[in-house]
């Protein structure tokens, strides 16, 4: 804009042809902009450069030494990103962002903006000087919180050998039916904000992308250690380009925007100099306002396959392993969707794992592709459902079958059978705890007799965020209230429970990955024989409890007394 502001200003007979000359030297000189040069010189007055830009571009001036900027909209715009453009962010109403800046002409700073905060920018021009010492005022020479788009960018750009062009997109469509979608999720800024959204979450160990429109916001989640955050809020306008994109990506139907589908995305990129893949899920639903997209991180990296390191206590796991060593018989793995089920049923059969043993699964979906083991796809929509895979299991020799889930009474008749006929069968159900999966069982319409002989072992779970280790520390609590959520008189004194302060490894939240809680019931010949006179869920607990079973409860008690979790996580998923 320097020749074009020394044009304006001749123009209004300002400057001299002369002063405009010496002003170029000086800026040259020092380099400066030639605004500043004028100023400096003391040709001109800044509200003089102010009023004239004003005036010939249509842009309202501001004074901004009279103008009080609220933090959170300065944290709206990262101090990199001010300095870098000289723009101070003023104020938001609705989805428009209006910011002070020096030079108005500036498309770049602007387009870039939008694209960074998702907002519409509506620019103010003010002193070059003013906007320098807002800068200064407003972050003060320190950090602000970044936006979240800047983190995401940011985060790609510190990874090491991460750029756009290494995100390659394993197995894309070649052809796209619908040409105006397929053209919105191949521009440029699209692909990128795609792209910085897939590697962001896998820098910050999400488990889940969630990406939901809504009437006049356009929202991004993240998933960590089973919590979900808000990331960013990119404007409205990108709403079908992104879903656009995603389908593409994962080979869906971009023209169907009335159904659920569901689909893979499978990417390839480096990873501190050594190429890797991963797999994202997709699903994709119809709400009011567009589609919900919903994406699974599934990174083999961080399956968990060794059982020590799941978080059984001593004793359940070697009651666990023993259950399935056996030859035949059930074992039953139980809790909430997001519970760590199909880690714990992947360590059991990656244990079991032999070249001499026949291990076949049907999943809904297939999570993570093992070495070694035939893997099923359920796919309902064609007949093959888990009934169906199972029969066509037991004409296939098995030694080990792995059923994803127990949904119905004729899934559950063939397992039980293939479990008393010399198999060993894995499998899941949703129950809140172990012994009421035998109650769950019956109520599908399965003989107690049938139960009490097919079943080895019950596994109930659930997944609890760990401590930081970086920034944990004592947050010693009242024996009353230690008492009170089931600890002894005795351990109440003696407990202390720690606490994440919150640091960068953590993100301030005090807590990194997540740990289990094991309940393991052990079918012993005293609950079959409750099972055999129709006994309660109750009762069956008693009696397990006097068997030596470490409830959900007190296997989260002995987290805290380890210094794992923290008491509000344990009551989170557990009760007494």
């Amino acid at each position: 804009m320097a020749l074009r502001i020394g044009e304006l200003l001749l123009k209004e007979r300002r400057i001299t042809p002369e002063q405009l000359q010496e002003a170029l030297l000086y800026q040259k000189a020092h380099g400066i902009k030639l605004g500043s040069a004028l100023v400096k010189l003391g040709y001109v007055r800044d509200d003089d450069i102010t009023g004239l830009l004003s005036r010939q571009y249509g842009v309202p001036s501001i004074n901004l030494a009279q103008f009080e900027i609220d933090p959170a909209i300065i944290k709206l715009v990262t101090p990199e990103t001010a300095q870098k453009y000289q723009i101070v962010p003023l104020s938001r109403v609705g989805a428009t962002l209006t910011i002070a800046m020096a030079d108005p002409t500036n498309v770049f700073a602007m387009d870039d903006l939008k694209f960074m905060t998702g907002y519409n920018i509506e620019p103010v021009v003010a002193a070059e000087s003013a906007v320098h010492e807002a800068i200064e005022r407003s972050y003060g020479g320190s950090r602000s919180e970044p936006s979240a788009l800047d983190v995401a960018s940011k985060a790609l750009d510190e990874m090491p050998g991460v750029l756009d062009a290494d995100v390659e997109v394993l197995d894309e469509l070649d052809e796209i039916s619908v040409d105006a979608l397929a053209r919105q999720g191949e521009e440029a800024p699209v692909i990128r904000l795609v792209n910085v959204l897939l590697m962001s979450a896998i820098s910050k160990g999400a488990s889940d992308i969630h990406i939901e429109p809504y009437e006049k916001e356009y929202r991004i989640r993240f998933r960590i250690d089973g919590v979900l955050y808000n990331i960013m809020s990119p404007s409205l306008k990108f709403r079908d380009a992104i879903a656009s994109r995603i389908k593409i990506m994962s080979k869906l139907d971009i023209a169907e925007k009335r159904l659920p589908q569901d689909g893979r995305i499978k990417i390839r990129y480096n990873d501190q100099g050594r190429s890797k893949e991963l797999d994202f899920r997709v699903s994709v639903l119809p709400t009011l306002f567009g589609e919900k997209i919903v994406l699974r991180l599934l990174d083999r990296d961080k399956l968990m396959l060794d059982m020590t390191g799941l978080g059984f206590e001593p004793g359940p796991l070697e009651r666990f392993e023993a259950a399935i060593q056996k030859p035949w018989g059930m074992v039953l793995v139980t809790g909430p969707t997001g519970s760590g089920k199909t880690n714990t049923l992947y360590s059991s059969i990656s244990r079991l794992n032999k070249a001499d043993t026949n291990i076949m699964t049907a999943e809904d979906p297939v999570e993570f592709n093992l070495p070694g083991i035939n893997q099923v796809q359920i796919r309902e929509n064609i007949g093959l459902t888990f009934a169906a895979s199972l029969r066509a299991f037991l004409r296939q020799d098995p030694n080990i079958i792995l059923v994803g889930e127990i949904r119905d009474f004729e899934t559950a008749e063939i397992a039980v059978k293939a479990a008393l006929t010399g198999h060993l069968v894995l499998s899941t159900l949703h129950t809140n705890d172990a012994p009421g999966t035998i109650s769950r069982l019956m109520n599908m319409g399965i003989e107690p007799f049938l139960v009490s002989s097919s079943v080895n072992l019950i596994c109930a779970q659930r997944l609890v965020r760990r401590v930081c280790p970086l920034c944990r520390q004592p947050h010693p609590s009242p024996p009353a209230a230690l008492t009170k959520i089931g600890f002894s008189p005795e351990e109440a004194h003696a407990v202390v429970p720690y606490r994440g302060a919150g640091c960068e490894r953590c993100n301030g939240t005090g807590y990194k990955g997540r740990v289990g809680l094991f309940e393991v019931m052990e079918v012993t010949d005293g609950i079959r024989e409750l099972i055999l006179v129709g006994a309660s869920g109750l009762e069956l607990r008693r009696r397990a409890v006097e068997e030596g079973m470490i409830s959900l409860r007190a296997s989260g008690l002995q987290k805290i007394r380890d210094g794992v979790t923290t008491i509000e996580e344990v009551l989170r998923e557990t009760v007494m």
